[in-house]
């Protein structure tokens, strides 16, 4: 049985459906992107596994049913990180990274030593080491985003949703973002499921992607194994005509650069 499995999933604002009738599996300790233009619903889709949104269809993970779940309980399992925090008022960076163990904590209850420690490793981890006290609001965006990663490092949850978290971030932590992404997969047996901007971030360093097009399941790959030609048929549903080249890094490694073809 698939860790996570996505059935039938129909959802939207109103009664007009932004996604529709959107099923696939997620493996455990799979890191997986979603790839799709402006308005295909990427992140439609987030928000209705998660329960933000009402939808039609099923989410399991690990064989519970999300939609069975109170707000409390799903919040264990899953975690949702939206591409804007919300947040707008004064906390310092620690006291934001700590709110990702609310829903280990009861009422009145606050963050212990051990909580503390935690969230300063991952504050560190993510680079804002020294920053720990610094005012949230006052930070770039970038800088924001990497705060609200250290904070979903720290949670407990099997599954973490995250909407574009590279989209603030330079060349550097756009990289090192997803390290630290397949780091707290590597440690908790978890999976990801990750809306990304930037396609050649998500061929290098995703091991499956999930293509939409119009609210609409336009097909799964996996670029460690599929052939150029079956990742290029996908991606020209979505991106128009484009080639894949595989380049060779200075250190052996080979990447996939997706190029802008001319129209036929």
């Amino acid at each position: 049985m698939s860790f996570f499995t996505v059935q039938n999933l129909t959802a939207g604002y109103g009664k007009t459906p932004v996604i529709r009738d959107v099923s696939f599996e997620l493996e455990r300790g799979c890191l997986m992107g979603i790839l799709g233009a402006n308005g295909s619903g990427k992140t439609t889709l987030l928000k209705a596994i998660c329960g933000i949104l009402p939808h039609e269809g099923r989410c399991t993970l690990g064989g519970t049913q999300l939609e069975r779940c109170t707000p409390r309980q799903l919040s264990r399992l899953c975690s949702y990180i939206p591409q804007r925090s919300g947040i707008g008022i004064d906390l310092s960076v620690l006291d934001v990274v700590l709110m990702g163990f609310n829903p280990r904590l009861g009422m009145l209850e606050h963050p212990d030593r051990a909580m503390r420690a935690a969230a300063l490793q991952a504050i560190a981890q993510v680079g804002l080491d020294g920053k720990e006290h610094a005012n949230y609001l006052h930070l770039s965006e970038g800088q924001k985003q990497l705060c609200i990663l250290a904070r979903t490092l720290v949670t407990e949850s099997r599954l973490l949703l995250l909407d574009e978290p590279e989209s603030a971030l330079d060349f550097r932590y756009r990289y090192s973002m997803l390290d630290e992404l397949r780091g707290w997969i590597a440690s908790t047996q978890g999976s990801a499921l990750v809306t990304l901007h930037d396609p050649v971030l998500a061929l290098n360093d995703c091991d499956r992607l999930l293509l939409l097009r119009d609210g609409q399941l336009l097909g799964v790959m996996s670029p460690r194994s599929d052939s150029l030609e079956t990742m290029e048929r996908l991606l020209c549903g979505v991106y128009g005509p484009i080639s894949l080249q595989p380049c060779i890094t200075r250190g052996g490694k080979t990447r996939l650069l997706l190029l802008k073809e001319d129209e036929p």
